[in-house]
């Protein structure tokens, strides 16, 4: 692991709270799953944006006043190693992990309370694990309490109790290097995927079969899990925009919507790729298919530094609404359906999401009530769709057609790069690669 990003991400925190400042991390608490098994353990996105640390029972702290960082973990154990697998231990952890100083997890209230003594801020992810919220809370009244005894020396205790993430937030928006050239292994993984499933899919296979092709490909190229549930879509399901059952039979003349993404490093990818189970687009597919791939490659042909991503979303919304009039699913003007919002019986999402440690990623799209301006290193889906389920007043050859894009885009200097291209998503390519 490159430890160079971490202290650097660690030495912008504290250089934001000051010297008055003391901010708390946790990590991320493990699931139960069942009786007595657990989900596979998942770091915390902002723990580990800061520490690198994979293990739970964990805690940081970031003492403004010296500069330090400071690790909780759990101690070695010899007998828990043998059940349930290696575990750093204070004094490895802070070499492996560049803290200064590391300790046992069970001391992380005292050294807090320490930390708490003449600061002005406390700085916690308040709200995000409510049961560590009252621990930190209680040693806070408890310090203004100890502080309030100590006329004498002038002591006082933290007044301001701040949100971490207005400082981490923005700091996770803008990716560093090391984090897009994971971001695009876990593009490339997550294109093989879909690559490997138009190849496999026919009719009369089940999803849950077409799903198992995509985790398995995800897994041979290193990604263990995938950054959300696969959504495996065929027929009439792609109309469901979060559809995750998978367990229907692919129909022939049907087309097959894939929502699935590698996680790889704790770094998401996140791709929509629509193919005909058969292989072949019907004429209505197709007419419905182009419209939204016009507004995807528009969309993103129209990212680049100092961009409106309103006005992105305006230049693909414009696009669907003109084909759904042309194809005669809208009747009036463009302007007009858009103000109506007659559309959103078709398309009732938005054309995207950051991307990045978490798949929806953490950040504005305003700030002080002005659109936030796209920069260098804000990575960002573009996934436009249309979904016409079947209904008395739609024609026959476009009932259950549900079609959406989605394609994982870094803003550069000079434009955009779309980093999972390599899916294909021309008709084309996508015949062409299925005839393989």
């Amino acid at each position: 692991m490159n430890l160079t990003p971490f202290i650097e991400r660690r030495r912008r925190v504290l250089a934001q709270i000051g010297s008055e400042g003391v901010a708390v991390l946790f990590a991320a608490p493990e699931q139960r799953r069942s009786n007595d098994t657990e989900f596979p353990f998942r770091q915390d996105s902002y723990f580990h944006y800061l520490s690198g640390f994979g293990e739970p029972q964990a805690v940081m702290l970031l003492d403004g006043a010296s500069g330090k960082s400071l690790l909780f973990c759990r101690p070695k154990d010899p007998l828990g190693e043998i059940w349930n697998g290696f575990r750093y231990g204070p004094d490895a952890a802070a070499d492996a992990f560049a803290f200064d100083e590391a300790h046992p997890f069970d001391t992380w209230p005292q050294h807090l309370s320490r930390l708490l003594l003449n600061k002005k801020s406390l700085y916690a992810l308040w709200g995000l694990y409510p049961e560590r919220d009252r621990e930190v809370m209680a040693l806070w009244h408890a310090a203004q309490q100890s502080a309030g005894r100590r006329v004498q020396t002038n002591s006082y205790a933290p007044e301001n109790l701040a949100d971490l993430a207005a400082l981490l937030d923005p700091m996770r928006l803008v990716k560093d290097e090391y984090e897009i050239e994971l971001l695009r292994k876990a593009g490339d993984i997550s294109a093989r995927a879909h690559i490997r499933a138009m190849q496999t899919t026919r009719p009369g296979l089940n999803e849950l079969q077409i799903e198992a092709e995509i985790l398995h490909e995800f897994m041979r190229h290193g990604a263990r899990f995938p950054a959300y549930n696969s959504i495996v879509a065929g027929g009439k399901n792609a109309c469901c925009l979060h559809y995750v059952d998978n367990r229907d039979t692919l129909q022939d003349g049907e087309l097959l919507l894939i929502d699935a993404g590698a996680e790889y490093g704790l770094y998401a990818g996140d791709i929509t790729r629509t193919f005909p189970v058969n292989g072949r687009f019907s004429a209505a597919q197709k007419d419905v298919y182009e419209i939204v791939l016009a507004a995807n490659e528009a969309a993103i042909a129209a990212v680049k530094p100092q961009a409106d991503w309103g006005e992105i979303h305006l230049l693909a919304l414009n696009i669907l609404v003109q084909g759904l009039i042309d194809l005669k699913l809208l009747q009036g003007s463009v302007a007009g359906n858009i103000e109506s919002q007659a559309y959103q019986r078709f398309y009732m999402h938005g054309l995207g999401h950051w991307v990045g440690l978490d798949v929806h990623d953490v950040g504005k799209r305003w700030q002080d009530g002005k659109p936030l301006l796209l920069r260098p290193g804000m990575t960002t889906t573009i996934e436009p769709g249309l979904y016409i389920a079947a209904a008395a007043d739609i024609p026959a050859a476009f009932h259950n057609i549900g079609i959406r894009i989605e394609d994982n885009v870094l803003v550069t200097a000079d434009g955009a790069e779309n980093y999972t291209a390599q899916a294909p998503k021309s008709v084309a390519d996508i015949e062409a690669l299925m005839r393989e």
